[in-house]
């Protein structure tokens, strides 16, 4: 009934490297470029193309449409782009160290 051979835990956490790193700084470097290009079509077409409604409500909510999802992208925008640059100083900073990898887990110390 109960297994012979109990699972036993690692002794040592699996670590990543700064090849690691590197690729996600890469990634989200690349959406950061794609997600401003989004941003910076979605503005051109908002400015191009202004809600003309007769409504005074409908015009309310269409403009407060607009600002949340130009908003969005935005934000889309600058969170890949800081988490690229985190990534980058991450694989600098592992590179310099020597130690050339870090632990999986943020709360364990190396």
């Amino acid at each position: 009934m109960s297994d012979p051979n109990p699972p036993t835990e690692p002794d040592a956490a699996p670590r990543k490297g700064p090849l690691s790193f590197l690729s996600g700084s890469l990634t989200a470097g690349l959406l950061a470029w794609l997600a401003l290009g989004l941003s910076r079509r979605m503005v051109t077409y908002y400015a191009l193309h202004p809600p003309s409604y007769s409504s005074a409500i409908a015009q309310s909510i269409a403009t407060a449409l607009k600002t949340l999802i130009v908003g969005m992208a935005f934000l889309a925008t600058f969170s890949f782009a800081f988490i690229a640059i985190g990534l980058a100083l991450v694989f600098v900073r592992s590179l310099v160290s020597g130690s050339g990898s870090a632990p999986v887990e943020s709360g364990k110390t190396p």
